[in-house]
């Protein structure tokens, strides 16, 4: 027989013969093993196991998906109840060379992010946010950073959140982020929720808002880096206790993005950045970022090398490669010597490897 998959027969059967153990387990009473078999959506995994004894013998896995509420019934005797109905089927069938080498019983998969809430013991103050209104507000990837603004300045907030991109934030902007199927305010808290740190726009009215005062509320209860960059107002209440910035529009990325890469989180999602980097100009706005940087561990220095060596827009660029020091920075070579303990040097090729002790 051919291990083509088209070729095989038992799997077009199992439909029947679960049909057959169906009547049989009715016949014998045997009402929990009928009901999981009803009840069930099936997948077949053809040629789980193969024999060349005899022309050629295949063993199929069958999966059993359940509904929750029979699989808890089971849970603690499935591996008897998967043996028998396994033994069940190949009694039934009578396909030569094929037979059923494995049964799977699995529970159902179902979208209910709510069964924290539902045990009765959540603690009040804790919101749980699935994992897909996460993914839709964050992406896949990035530092993520709440950019708390007035609507009057949503222009400019949401081109700063396009130019923090390139050092690896992911922001959110509630003007341009909700969708309008979705809860104004859950989004807001969902976003705020699962931040990683927080930067308040603080124009001439952004007291004035019915959101930003409680946004600077419930980040400053979270505990999460916050920022507050002066565009008129100056930092008062919770935000005031917090690093504040006097920049403009144009520099408040670079500023912005120079505070947070302290942070380890946010200075791995730079590295990142610095792997992804697709352009020169790019590559010189992440080196203006190298000298705020006051700590590397020897991974995140050997990341940095890597992404310097394999990325020709990285290397390429002023700001790495230290060429044009008075307008772009020393380059990696001399912020990885202040900033670890190791010692680096420049190949002729120009990629830059440590120096082995």
């Amino acid at each position: 027989m051919s291990g083509d998959k088209y070729k095989f027969n038992l799997p077009k059967q199992l439909e029947r013969c679960l049909a057959a153990i169906s009547k049989l387990y009715a016949q014998e009473g045997k009402r929990q093993l009928q009901e999981i078999v009803v009840n069930s959506q099936t997948r077949v995994h053809e040629a789980w196991s193969t024999d060349n004894w005899n022309g050629g013998t295949y063993g199929h896995a069958l999966y059993l998906v359940v509904p929750e509420v029979l699989f808890l019934n089971v849970a603690k005797k499935r591996d008897a109840i998967q043996k028998q109905i396994k033994a069940d089927l190949n009694n039934i069938h009578n396909v030569q060379n094929e037979f059923v080498e494995e049964v799977f019983l699995e529970m159902e998969a179902e979208d209910n992010f709510e069964w924290r809430k539902d045990s009765g013991l959540l603690l009040a103050s804790k919101r749980i946010v699935p994992p897909a209104a996460t993914k839709r507000i964050w992406g896949e990837e990035g530092f993520r950073l709440f950019l708390s603004h007035r609507s009057e300045v949503k222009k400019q907030t949401a081109e700063l959140k396009e130019s923090l991109l390139v050092y690896g934030i992911s922001c959110f902007v509630a003007h341009t982020d909700i969708r309008p199927t979705k809860a104004w305010q859950d989004e807001i808290e969902n976003a705020l929720s699962t931040m990683d740190a927080f930067v308040a726009l603080m124009t001439d009215n952004f007291h004035e808002s019915d959101w930003t005062d409680q946004e600077v509320g419930f980040a400053f209860a979270r505990g999460v880096p916050m920022i507050a960059v002066k565009f008129g107002r100056d930092p008062y209440g919770f935000i005031g206790k917090f690093q504040a910035l006097t920049c403009s529009w144009t520099t408040a990325a670079k500023e912005i993005a120079g505070v947070l890469i302290k942070y380890d989180r946010m200075l791995n999602a730079y590295i990142k950045a610095v792997h992804n980097c697709s352009q020169f100009d790019e590559g010189n706005r992440l080196a203006a970022v190298l000298p705020d940087i006051d700590q590397l561990t020897d991974d995140q220095a050997d990341a940095l090398i890597s992404a310097y060596n394999k990325n020709v827009e990285v290397s390429g660029s002023f700001g790495f490669n230290g060429s044009k020091p008075r307008l772009h920075g020393d380059g990696l070579l001399t912020h990885l010597q202040r900033l670890n303990d190791r010692k680096y040097k420049q190949l002729p090729s120009g990629n830059i490897k440590v120096v082995e002790a």
